[in-house]
């Protein structure tokens, strides 16, 4: 960056991600790019499966000692005796194969936000190639956010101590306990949620920097760290306005669902319907991120076939000498 202190604005961003937008939709509009850009969105973000499970006594209505299978004596490690060696060899394949699936998806995604990144400052609808040139930053992401999950495991022990240390040292005092069960579940509470928003101010500004930089997960996260402590105000704003955005993107996406019938509900075909609500978020994050100087402007050096991706700047053109 240099030395001038960059004019850090909310609006304009979103005005120049909204025109950049149309452009890479609905200038023309290409159904095969709307489903190529789509499916690349998807990988970044779509590929959260939700699975339906529905258990029978939710919300309180099956009373288990009343069932017919309680009745019937229920399964004999219930009542006490050994758990089968064949249930418990079940039980940890079950975990494993979730296990995996988790961490394979979570892959998919950390490759997957570059490729969709790559689609929209390049406007166009390339999988392959981007795939294969991301993949050091891709894996790098990847595995620094299994380590971020593992310090937060860590942090969430911590804060289950200070949940469960005040109910133990209150003793049989009934009114003690009480209050140390609220202050114990308010520091608990304090601590995961202040952990998981630091965690996803930082996360929000990687990608692009690694994207822009080609640089590795630890330096991108130096990187995020030290532009949210020198922007605090600016940074905070533009969360502010994000998520204002993401609840009407919500409402849109409710909506959307049941015009459609839940098939905007779907994996992928909801993604592709709902594509200029990705493209819009994503346009405004790398437009906001480019105001702090070129080393954050994704922008920077692109070979561009056509018109650049962004309106000119208003700024009148320098007389000639």
């Amino acid at each position: 960056m240099n030395g001038t202190e960059p004019k850090i604005e909310i609006f304009k961003p979103f005005g120049e991600a909204f025109e950049l937008t149309k452009k890479i939709l609905f200038q023309p509009f290409d159904l095969g790019k709307w489903c190529v850009i789509g499916f690349a969105a998807f990988l970044a973000g779509g590929a959260n499966f939700s699975f339906g499970f529905r258990f029978p006594f939710r919300g309180g209505n099956w009373n288990f000692r009343s069932s017919s299978y309680a009745s019937s004596g229920g399964a004999p490690f219930l009542q006490g005796e050994h758990m089968p060696w064949w249930i418990i060899a079940l039980i940890v394949v079950v975990f494993l194969i979730i296990f995996l699936v988790v961490v394979v998806l979570s892959w998919i995604k950390a490759r997957g936000v570059f490729l969709f990144t790559d689609c929209v400052v390049h406007n166009r609808t390339a999988i392959v190639e981007p795939w294969k040139e991301f993949r050091p930053e891709g894996n790098s992401f990847f595995l620094f956010k299994w380590l971020i999950v593992l310090l937060f495991l860590a942090i969430v022990a911590v804060a289950s101590l200070a949940f469960i240390l005040p109910i133990i040292l209150a003793g049989k005092d009934a009114n003690l306990r009480n209050v140390s069960v609220i202050i114990g579940l308010g520091l608990f509470c304090a601590i995961v949620f202040s952990a998981a928003i630091v965690w996803c101010l930082i996360a929000h500004f990687m990608v692009p920097i690694m994207y822009r930089r080609r640089c590795r997960a630890m330096l991108a996260f130096r990187e995020s760290v030290s532009l949210i402590m020198t922007y605090p105000a600016a940074i905070i704003l533009y969360f502010l306005f994000l998520i204002l955005l993401a609840i009407g993107c919500g409402i849109i996406g409710c909506v959307t669902t049941c015009l459609t019938c839940c098939i905007a509900a779907l994996p992928y075909v909801g993604t592709v319907i709902l594509l200029p609500i990705f493209v819009l978020l994503r346009s405004f994050l790398l437009c906001f991120l480019r105001q702090f100087g070129s080393d954050y402007d994704v922008w920077a050096g692109v070979q561009q076939s056509e018109p650049p991706p962004l309106p000119p700047s208003d700024e009148p053109p320098p007389l000639p000498a």
